[in-house]
């Protein structure tokens, strides 16, 4: 479906299921689409938690730019998206994420979203070779639990533990996270399951009849 933003439309391919657990949002780098092999395998574990699925190509690429432009921009566009899917989806915990820039801009607008984590696949910590520019504040102030998966070889760089809540390096892989997509989604299981576990929790509850007092 296509969604408008305030800096053009946005194409968003929706998986969805009855009754979901969460909603994840996910969304490409700078360079790439919504069927790169990490995003996709992400994609088939949250289908298999019960959750329902939105890959979201942005403004910048559905127009065939290969740059995102201003961060500002970028991150008004995200979240007039991920505005008009939690009309769609009601109130269900929203996890989003992305792999390489869309992992920045996850982290960027978390807590504006409303988000309770992110899935950071591939966080480029800093350019190419230019370690002193770091980006570790966008890990650091996101506001919600985030995961990383990021390859050892990465040259972009691999956030360590202080970064994030939770930190999975996988041995062998570059930036692309490509060697091994079934590991990246094997990473990412846990993270999502927690949440498909309290989405129970709080069904049951909501289920529970009401106590009533004696006479």
């Amino acid at each position: 479906m296509e969604v408008a933003t305030a800096h053009g439309p946005a194409d968003v391919l929706v998986d969805e299921v009855s009754d979901p657990a969460f909603l994840l949002v996910l969304t490409h780098g700078s360079n790439g689409g919504v069927e790169a092999p990490d995003l996709l395998a992400v994609r088939e574990v949250a289908l298999g938690l019960g959750g329902a699925v939105a890959r979201v190509t942005q403004p910048f690429r559905l127009a065939g730019r290969r740059a995102p432009g201003p961060a500002m921009k970028q991150d008004e566009a995200w979240l007039d998206i991920v505005g008009d899917l939690r009309e769609r989806f009601g109130d269900v915990p929203l996890v989003q994420g992305g792999r390489s820039n869309g992992a920045r801009v996850a982290c960027r607008t978390a807590t504006a979203a409303g988000a309770v984590g992110v899935v950071a696949l591939a966080f480029p910590l800093h350019p190419p070779r230019n370690p002193a520019k770091t980006r570790v504040d966008e890990l650091r102030s996101a506001g919600v639990q985030v995961l990383v998966v990021n390859g050892d070889r990465d040259p972009f760089g691999v956030p360590d533990a202080d970064d994030a809540a939770q930190v999975t390096v996988l041995a062998g892989e570059r930036h692309e996270l490509s060697r091994d997509p079934a590991a990246v989604g094997r990473a990412a299981e846990p993270w999502l399951r927690k949440w498909a576990g309290a989405a129970k929790k709080r069904r049951g509850r909501a289920a529970r009849p009401a106590r009533t007092g004696g006479p």
